[in-house]
């Protein structure tokens, strides 16, 4: 990858430009699907699975397939943060909050976060979200003996735990995975590192909207029993979480993807240094294809997902991408940091 010579201009003029033609009739369609089945599998949950210990692995599948089917529409209120929707922004910031604050997402926060994710991606210190640890730093050198105190196995345990059930909330409340450069952050307090004081009014809206959620949960519970919120929302909203954090870790961290320090760091070597990873057929159908056209996702993110399979394969003609193993990176020289 470092010995490609990429251009931005070249890589746009790859694609035929009616692919970043947005169409908000079409982009409804997929809201629809993922509101209708998500509900759908809702009702018939609440109709025909008992409420009772015996049934708890059924409870398990349906949450399992509920969240699955529910991360497609986190992927159209992120979709909505980057104005894929529609020209108006207005419009995208409407769908994208609604969508967004249902599965308890602070909308705007997040846009933000994820702007700034998008805007360093790959810069070792100052990227967002997954940023690899450095094998010589403190926590380098604590994971490295944790490994080798419990093993590999159990220490690769931890960390899907860690991602896949942890990751999420603590990211919003602390700032985990985050950039060293900024510390401690928050997605609900402001100013910090990440959120500065202009931000105040957006960062309280998404606070309000979140309360609002929470509230109906706390009546829903009051009225129907808090067993019920738990199995009909709670299950598929842990799951939804799971998906997004494994997701994301799977598209930025592989041992053959390096990262940059601020001396090579360049916007598009970070861009082109994300991954596209096979996925089932179904749950590309599911999830609007943001695991397998990631890389095209992170260059032009204005890009509809409905266009994203066509436009990859154009894109990829400049990117080649591998597998993972992690524990964190080293420095190579120039700049370049990669997966020890």
């Amino acid at each position: 990858m470092d010995q490609i010579k990429l251009d931005l201009a070249e890589i746009r003029k790859a694609i035929p430009p009616h692919l970043f033609k947005k169409s908000e009739s079409r982009f409804l369609v997929s809201v629809f699907q993922s509101i209708s089945m998500t509900a759908v599998l809702t009702y018939l949950a609440y109709n025909y699975i008992p409420f009772s210990l015996w049934a708890l692995p059924i409870w398990v599948a349906y949450a399992a397939l509920t969240g699955t089917v529910a991360t497609g529409l986190w992927v159209l209120g992120h979709e909505c943060g980057h104005g894929s929707f529609s020209q108006n922004k207005l419009l995208n910031d409407i769908l994208g909050y609604i969508l967004h604050t249902i599965l308890l997402v602070p909308y705007f926060s997040w846009q933000h976060s994820h702007g700034v994710h998008h805007s360093k991606t790959n810069h070792l210190t100052e990227g967002e979200t997954h940023n690899p640890v450095i094998m010589d730093s403190k926590m380098g050198r604590f994971y490295t003996r944790l490994r080798d105190i419990i093993g590999p196995e159990s220490f690769a345990a931890i960390q899907i735990f860690n991602i896949a059930v942890l990751g999420w909330p603590l990211y919003l409340l602390t700032g985990v995975t985050g950039g060293s450069a900024r510390g401690f952050t928050s997605h609900f307090i402001v100013p910090n590192q990440l959120f500065p004081p202009r931000l105040l009014f957006k960062v309280c809206l998404s606070n309000v909207g979140l309360m609002f959620i929470i509230y109906l949960l706390y009546l829903w519970g009051q009225q129907r029993g808090f067993g019920e919120v738990f199995a009909l929302y709670l299950g598929p909203y842990l799951v939804v979480n799971a998906w997004l954090t494994i997701i994301t870790f799977l598209q930025h961290t592989d041992q053959n993807v390096p990262h940059y320090d601020e001396k090579a760091w360049t916007w598009l070597r970070g861009a082109v240094c994300t991954i596209d990873r096979n996925y089932p057929l179904w749950i590309d159908a599911l999830q609007y294809e943001i695991g397998t056209t990631h890389v095209v996702h992170h260059i032009f993110s204005e890009l509809p997902h409905y266009n994203a399979r066509e436009a990859n394969h154009y894109v990829k003609a400049f990117v080649s991408f591998k597998r993972p193993r992690l524990i964190g990176v080293k420095h190579k020289g120039d700049g370049v940091w990669q997966f020890a």
